[in-house]
């Protein structure tokens, strides 16, 4: 899969997309590496960078949570709910 810089034919680099605000969302350097981020108001609250790595700070959805509490109580393995 091409990077977005690769797609646009970008040949100088570090390669930057910002926000309406001037905050860095995107960034790509000259062999391909990039990280994408979300933040909210001065905090970056979700990274994610081409070597798979992921830090995510989002608010939760209550259905996130519920899901999240049955995986730990073992009711849900593997993406299945187990049943009594």
């Amino acid at each position: 899969m091409k990077t977005i810089a690769q797609q646009l034919n970008i040949k100088k680099f570090p390669f930057e997309i910002k926000d309406s605000d001037g905050k860095e969302i995107y960034r790509e350097n000259w062999c391909g590496y990039w990280a994408k981020q979300e933040w909210d108001g001065d905090e970056v609250i979700y990274r994610e960078t081409s070597d798979g790595i992921i830090r995510d700070k989002r608010p939760k959805t209550d259905i996130q949570k519920a899901i999240d509490l049955l995986t730990k109580e073992g009711l849900i393995v593997d993406g299945k709910i187990l049943k009594n």
